[in-house]
């Protein structure tokens, strides 16, 4: 039996030529086969895996700016609710807003007659807590004093107010004696800003 060896030599120029295009459509075959089909199918799963992996990043990337919109809203709000609880404190705080009206009276130059805290007041979302006044001053302060007191952080309306007859004074000075009702206000008990 003669070789594969000895069998190529005796073909003939064409059949040698035929057999090595043969060999050559064969490794060709092989190697788009074992490499590049290898190769194009890892191409291809890399990129589905960076497909992935970017929509993941977009993902992430919208879901950061989402929290950092949360976060800067969450801050927002607690300095927003930091500003309500001095306006609309939760306890009544009567010796606070006592000293505040004492104090903005004494720098507007009134005099304080009376004082007289009444009872609270309970309302479906606030509590009243009225405070009966009577100040002596020239009418000046009296603009001074109101105007002040509409600049405390903490809510209050001047309610009920009565003055007197201007009263000449032997120094010379002209005097109204004002009786008026400050009212503040409060959180009742159990509202929601308070079981927070």
């Amino acid at each position: 039996m003669a070789s594969l060896e000895d069998r190529f030599v005796g073909l003939p120029g064409w059949g040698k030529a035929l057999a090595l295009v043969g060999v050559l459509v064969l490794l060709s075959g092989g190697y788009y086969t074992l490499v590049y089909g290898s190769i194009s199918g890892d191409l291809k799963a890399a990129g589905q895996k960076q497909k992935q992996l970017q929509d993941q990043i977009r993902d992430a990337e919208r879901r950061e700016k989402q929290y950092l919109e949360l976060t800067q809203e969450l801050a927002n709000r607690e300095v927003a609710d930091r500003q309500n609880r001095r306006v609309l404190p939760e306890d009544a705080e009567i010796a606070a807003f006592l000293q505040d009206l004492n104090r903005v009276a004494e720098l507007s130059g009134l005099t304080i007659r009376l004082v007289e805290p009444r009872p609270e007041q309970r309302q479906e979302l606030y509590s009243k807590i009225p405070v009966v006044l009577a100040l002596t001053g020239r009418f000046h302060q009296m603009g001074k004093f109101f105007y002040n007191v509409s600049k405390l952080d903490r809510a209050i309306s001047m309610e009920n107010i009565r003055m007197t007859q201007p009263k000449l004074l032997p120094s010379g000075e002209m005097v109204i004696d004002v009786d008026v009702r400050a009212t503040t206000y409060r959180r009742p008990p159990g509202s929601p800003a308070k079981r927070k």
